[in-house]
């Protein structure tokens, strides 16, 4: 009896142990297949996989090492997320098209939101690319290993690229950037004209010159008697030499801006400015007419707005006949803003030159421009000192009736930068013909 129930006792041990362990052995194994399919997940990039904690030792320390593990990896994806984000925003902010070809087929492996306002489309391959001369760039250089540049003109509408096609560092990629160069293009040849003309106004004047003071130092041995008429036209094209190479000053420094240090009446500079431009009326044999109505102060420049006036009065009465008139006005406009007017009787402007009429240099009548003493150049700087004071001037002719010129500043004429200039002269300002 006691045998048996000795027995027995030992018989319920061994089936409690044999319980015991096929329990702990199902949770071990529990817990492995969890960690081994949070491994698996993190592998196919599922950084938020976690496995179930707890348990034996060594299933809890495999656990605890996955999801430390899980932790790091979401950790450096979400922080490569965010880097691709940035380079993402920044390339797609960016002015230059930027294209990645890779090295097997030339296909695109990535492309910027500029490339398609550059080329009008995307490519999906290097062989698509056009015109022709990108993909030979972009094939040379992969075949020389070395960065290749090609300018390219665009059609409908027309514009001219830059590409520098750069092979990748380690691979056989090839990155294409493009950058508009266009408005670079315009300026270099605004620049090449503006020095051809410049040299070609200021040789007539000093050929003259010289040719006069060689004739009188000639005459005053044969001929006093004309030697105060050569005298006099040497006088003529050495003040003209002078107004060209002042006025060639003058736009130069409005080119950097204008200093905007004082608080201008319009109607008071025209005041100051009336006995010069009365005496100019008188000597042409203009009437002209001054209408200067009290108006706000404007931000600006003195010495430059009275610049601007002289021009343009200057540019009326030039192109008047004699016994025509002129009429300077200054009025405020609406919204608190100065409004300049000068309208002549003269020749007028033919429509095809008005969006021309203040470039460096352009001339309606050459002949007369010259006769009169014109530089050329008076238009240009009224153009600047209007841009620089944030104004914008319109233009209204019609040919044998006369013209009218309009320039509005703002109330807030002086938009001045820290240094107290205000914006070089092609920001905000607006010259339109009406």
């Amino acid at each position: 009896m006691e045998l048996s129930a000795a027995l027995g006792v030992v018989l319920a041990a061994i089936a409690g142990a044999g319980s015991g362990w096929w329990v702990a052995t199902r949770a071990f194994g529990r817990r492995l297949r969890s960690a081994t399919d949070a491994v698996d997940r993190l592998g196919d990039a599922d950084t938020e996989a976690r496995t179930l904690e707890g348990g034996p030792a060594g299933a809890a320390a495999l656990a605890g090492a996955v999801n430390r593990a899980g932790e790091r990896l979401g950790g450096q994806v979400r922080a490569l997320r965010r880097e691709q984000r940035i380079r993402d925003l920044i390339l797609s902010s960016m002015q230059e098209g930027v294209l990645l070809f890779d090295g097997d087929g030339g296909g695109v492996v990535f492309a910027n939101d500029a490339i398609d306002r550059h080329l009008r489309t995307r490519p999906a391959t290097a062989s698509q690319l056009h015109p022709p001369a990108l993909r030979e760039a972009v094939e040379h250089a992969a075949s020389v290993s070395r960065p290749v540049s090609v300018e390219v003109e665009m059609t409908a509408p027309s514009a001219w690229l830059r590409g520098t096609a750069v092979p990748a560092i380690g691979g056989n990629s090839v990155l294409l950037v493009l950058r508009d160069v266009t408005e670079a293009k315009r300026l270099d040849a605004v620049r090449r004209d503006f020095v051809a003309n410049a040299s070609h106004e200021l040789k007539t004047p000093a050929a003259s010159i010289q040719a006069t003071a060689e004739t009188i130092r000639i005459a005053a041995e044969d001929d006093p008697a004309v030697v105060p008429r050569f005298a006099q036209q040497l006088d003529r094209e050495a003040i003209r030499l002078s107004s060209i190479v002042a006025d060639l000053l003058d736009l130069s420094r409005l080119e950097t801006g204008s200093d905007i240090d004082d608080d201008v009446r319009l109607d008071v500079l025209l005041r100051e400015e009336t006995p010069r431009i009365q005496d100019a009326a008188r000597a042409a044999d203009v009437e002209l007419e001054i209408d200067a109505a009290p108006v706000p102060p404007i931000r600006g420049a003195r010495r430059d707005l009275a610049l601007c006036v002289r021009n343009l009065v200057d540019n009326a009465i030039r192109y008047t006949k004699p016994g025509g008139n002129v009429l300077v006005a200054v009025v405020e406009g609406a919204g608190g803003e100065v409004v300049l007017k000068v309208a002549d009787t003269g020749i007028g402007i033919p429509s095809r030159d008005l969006p021309r009429i203040f470039e460096r240099f352009y001339r309606i009548d050459r002949a007369r421009s010259r006769d009169s003493g014109g530089t050329g150049l008076g238009l240009s700087i009224v153009k600047h000192v209007v841009e620089n004071h944030g104004g914008a001037v319109s233009v209204d002719s019609e040919l044998g009736q006369g013209t009218r010129f309009e320039i509005r500043f703002p109330p807030d004429a002086a938009r001045t930068g820290r240094d107290g200039r205000a914006a070089p002269a092609g920001g905000d300002g607006a010259i339109l013909p009406r």
